[in-house]
């Protein structure tokens, strides 16, 4: 048993760092908070889900709970405070609250409110989170900043207008700031998922989990969960990745890479 705790203080990659999660109390967002904490991090749910974020806080070891609606500066301002406040810094903020819209077929039937409401949580929200958290970064001279962008963001054609575009600005967003901050020892990536089942996407595209994995699992045998995306964030936040910054790191079974509209190999059943 002893060795066995030795072994268990060992593997703790965030022992006692603080990290912020926006849409942390379910989906991608709830699987790291809970990674997260499990490797000793100090946790702070931001979300609006309310009931949600406080049942994820009292399971776990060191977290509090805070009301955030990312579209609203004052909210995160009040969430970064709050993590310093209780904690006394912030080493990790990671940028993962997102939305969609209602697929449609032609630009011609988009609105504008939807598309403004889209941006609004997908791109102005990192920015906001990006912004305060560099506020108490940068006199501490080091940090980490992680967004939740999408494949969405590498390619065309692959989700809705709105979507596309503030996933393609959320990479283009993290490219920048890295340049910015990186003098001042932040570094900033994002981490870009397929699909993944979540509560978001199994409602947006009317499918259960399996019916998730059947349609967009690309690389056989395998399929992405939440958990994977958390894995993928815990290597970005850790010292492992302690010279990576303006990264997008890809996770979809080698999608993107590919040219589907010239498909030379044939698929076997």
């Amino acid at each position: 048993m002893a060795n066995a705790s030795v072994v268990s203080a060992a593997v703790k990659r965030l022992d006692g760092k603080v990290a912020i999660i926006t849409g942390g109390a379910s989906g991608i967002g709830e699987a790291t908070a809970r990674l997260f904490s499990k490797h000793g991090a100090h946790m702070v749910i931001a979300d609006i889900q309310d009931d949600l974020g406080l049942s994820l806080c009292n399971e776990l070891e060191s977290a509090v709970y805070v009301h955030c609606d990312v579209t609203k500066e004052e909210d995160v301002e009040k969430c970064v405070d709050t993590a310093v406040s209780k904690y006394g810094k912030l080493d990790i903020m990671f940028n993962n609250a997102g939305t969609g819209d209602e697929f449609k077929r032609s630009i011609l039937d988009n609105t504008k409110s939807d598309f403004e409401r889209v941006i609004s949580v997908n791109l102005v929200g990192p920015f906001l989170g990006t912004k305060h958290a560099a506020r108490v970064m940068i006199p501490a001279k080091r940090g980490c900043i992680i967004n939740t962008a999408s494949v969405a963001g590498c390619i065309g054609g692959g989700a809705t207008h709105a979507y596309t575009s503030s996933k393609h600005g959320l990479v283009g967003l993290m490219k920048n700031t890295a340049v910015e901050l990186g003098q001042f020892g932040i570094r900033v990536n994002c981490v870009s998922p397929f699909a993944v089942a979540t509560p978001l996407l199994k409602k947006y595209f009317n499918l259960d989990e399996e019916g998730v994995r059947e349609a967009y699992s690309n690389l056989k045998g395998s399929y992405l969960v939440p958990n994977d995306v958390a894995e993928a964030a815990l290597y970005l936040a850790g010292d492992e990745s302690k010279y990576v910054s303006a990264l997008n790191l890809v996770l979809d079974g080698g999608l993107t890479n590919s040219n589907v509209g010239f498909p030379m190999f044939e698929k076997s059943v």
